[in-house]
Order: structure tokens, then C-alpha cells, then sequence
């Protein structure tokens, strides 16, 4: 399969090499230009891992913020995103002739959004997972395509569930649904949304949104005043 990854960081490139040793070709890859907290465009170590690690195997690179359909080349099977901040529009999505997936870190719909993992342990959650959706305009929206669960041991921050069991389980269900799809097994389930949560990115101010949550019968309130303040 002809591979396309937009992603970042140390998952993204454990991504990359598990689809790259099982077979598949690396046609291109999205990712920031730069790794967070580092300015210095000159200095590859300050690359993003992903575009370091494209580089030195000819893989074309484009930087994720910028990436357009034009960017994804002909041929491309399958676009994969691997801990992708930038929203993968529907003309982009179109470029993959078989499918475009994530990966999420909870059983989704539960905890939907960036901040998924910090709302696990914030919330003290005993289970979670990690599930590899198809992309769709709703962001964590899209059907699911393979889904695992694990018990979250206990004393877990953020970080060591990250790194010690969502990111392996993450890469592992990638290269399975990969695995189906080249051999012609496409699994679409619905999500429910009447179980569906999202929680907002914790390094983001709260926005107050009024017009959301106007009882039916009352007079809509214009936020915009509010939102001008809170800038």
C-alpha cells in the first residue's frame, strides 16, 4: 500500500517505520516544520521527528499547516494521520483511493478532542483505549475501524500512559486496519453519539458561548462583546 502520514513527533515515526517494515511504501508525510519550542530552521536537530526522519529516505515532505490536497501525490492508498493537529479536509481526504484513518487515545466517543489522555486521569478513569477511525468532516467523529480497551494502572499520569500503552496500542492498530485494508477488509461501525463527550484543549481559555445553550423560547444573546473582552 502507498502510504500518506500526517503526523508529528516520536509516535508519528513509530508509526512510519512499523508501516515501512511491514512492506508498505512511504509515498509523503505532513509535519510541523519545526519541533515545539525550537526556532532554528537552519539546524535540521530542530526539525520535527517525522520531517527528520522523511529526509535522509527522499520522502517528500510538507509542512502540516500548509498541507493541501496538491500536497498528497498520485497513487496514494491510504492517508494516515499519527498524533495529527492539522485538520485533514475533504479534498485532501479524497486524495487516498481506499481510506483516510486516525488513530484517537480513548474508546471513542468518549473523550473526543486534543486533551484526551488529560481528561482520562483528570477524571479518574479506571478504562480506556485507544481506536483508529476513518476521518470525516466531524473531527473524532468518523465510523470505527478497530477499537481496543485497557485498564489504566494505577499512579498513571498522562505521560507514562501515553508512552507505556496508548501510543504502542496505537501504532499496533494502525498497521492492523492498514493490514485489512490492503486485503480488501474495510470495518465502518457508527459511532453513538449519545454517548459522545468532548473536553476542550486544557492550555485553552474557556469561551463562553451563550448562543449554545439558549433555552428554547428565550432571546438568543450576542457573544461577540464577550468574546472581544476575552481576547
Amino acid at each position: 500500500m502507498n502510504i500518506y502520514i500526517s503526523g508529528q513527533g516520536a509516535f508519528a515515526v513509530q508509526v512510519a517505520d512499523a508501516l515501512w517494515d511491514e512492506g508498505h511504501r512511504i509515498a509523503g508525510v505532513a509535519a510541523p516544520r519545526l519541533r515545539k519550542g525550537h526556532g532554528d530552521e537552519s539546524n535540521a536537530m530542530s526539525w520535527d521527528r517525522l520531517r527528520s526522519w522523511a529526509y535522509p529516505r527522499s520522502v517528500p515532505w510538507t509542512d502540516s499547516a500548509e498541507l493541501r490536497a496538491m500536497h498528497v501525490p498520485d497513487g496514494v492508498d491510504v492517508i494516515v494521520a499519527a498524533h495529527s493537529h492539522a485538520f485533514i479536509g475533504r479534498r485532501t481526504r479524497a486524495r487516498a483511493a481506499v481510506a483516510a484513518i486516525g488513530y484517537h487515545p480513548s474508546l471513542l466517543p468518549l473523550h473526543r478532542g486534543r486533551d484526551a489522555i488529560r481528561w482520562t486521569i483528570r477524571d479518574g478513569d479506571k478504562v480506556t483505549g485507544g481506536s483508529v477511525y476513518h476521518l470525516t468532516e466531524r473531527t473524532d467523529g468518523g465510523p470505527i475501524a478497530a477499537q481496543e480497551h485497557l485498564f489504566v494502572p494505577p499512579g498513571s499520569t498522562p505521560q507514562s500512559l501515553w508512552r507505556e500503552h496508548l501510543a504502542p496500542l496505537g501504532v499496533r492498530l494502525l498497521v492492523r486496519v492498514v493490514a485489512d485494508l490492503a486485503e480488501g477488509r474495510r470495518i465502518e461501525v457508527p459511532q453513538d453519539e449519545k454517548l459522545a463527550t468532548w473536553e476542550p484543549a486544557m492550555d485553552a481559555q474557556p469561551l463562553f458561548k451563550p448562543e449554545l445553550i439558549a433555552l428554547p423560547g428565550t432571546a438568543l444573546v450576542d457573544g461577540s462583546k464577550w468574546a472581544l473582552h476575552a481576547r
